[in-house]
């Protein structure tokens, strides 16, 4: 797995194909990283397990997590980004189909940038990540460590 500008973390995989595929109508596929999982998803971000050796003090632009993984849950992954200071600003944009007012206060509770329910169909998929895509890469300016 290369470098990205996005990352992608859900453990549905009918899930993660429809995200990459409604971003790669707004941005080059290159740039688009994946994990199945929770602990996945930190091995990438930290440089660990299957990624050992990846160049940490580059990260990507936007982190777009599900909340409700397997093995280990969104919540614990956006903490341990935001108490690590490779990922603290990254932003993270918590992509879940859960309506339950304590999730999504948990969810910035912890630091989420943004909260997005999921999708029910596919245009409004496509809608979303254009959005996403537009504010957090495209509009959205933000500090950057060298190398990042």
């Amino acid at each position: 797995m290369n470098d990205a500008a996005i990352f992608v973390v859900d453990d549905n995989p009918d899930h993660l194909e429809l995200t990459v595929m409604a971003l790669a109508e707004c941005c080059d596929m290159q740039d688009v990283a994946t994990a199945g999982d929770g602990v996945e998803a930190l091995d990438y971000l930290f440089g660990r397990g299957a990624y050992a050796g990846r160049d940490t003090s580059v990260q990507p632009q936007l982190v777009i997590l599900d909340l409700k993984l397997v093995r280990l849950h969104g919540l614990d992954v956006l903490k341990a980004m935001r108490q690590d200071p490779r990922t603290a600003t990254v932003p993270v944009v918590m992509h879940s189909s859960s309506t339950e007012k304590a999730d999504i206060a948990a969810c910035y509770a912890n630091g989420a940038n943004s909260y997005v329910r999921k999708a029910t169909d596919y245009d409004e998929l496509r809608r979303k990540m254009r959005q996403i895509h537009d504010f957090w890469i495209t509009v959205n300016e933000r500090s950057r460590r060298p190398g990042a």
